[in-house]
């Protein structure tokens, strides 16, 4: 859910952000770099890892899945989750990823 939207209402409105990101529990360092229009890490690392999925993909000529792509990339030196690595896979592919 993006909270962003109201944050920037409330100070636009004069109101306090440090507040409204209290109540919304989002740091305020988060908030004002989304004002700035920076990516946080974990965007950018998410923009690469599909690029490194499809050339492990390639590579094993599609046969293997998630848990062996998590794998290959770990021995690579690239530390994602197995879960993470899934989900990405899913969102490219669309379909079930073992």
């Amino acid at each position: 859910m993006n909270v962003y939207p109201f944050i920037e209402a409330e100070q636009a409105g004069k109101h306090n952000v440090k507040r409204a990101c209290e109540l919304l529990k989002v740091s305020r360092s988060a908030y004002y770099q989304h004002a700035r229009g920076e990516q946080s890490t974990r965007d950018r690392i998410d923009a690469q890892l599909p690029e490194q999925i499809i050339a492990v993909h390639a590579a094993s000529n599609g046969t293997y899945g998630a848990p062996r792509i998590h794998a290959e990339l770990a021995d690579a030196g690239l530390r994602h989750g197995r879960k993470r690595i899934a989900r990405r896979m899913r969102e490219m592919w669309g379909s079930p990823v073992a």
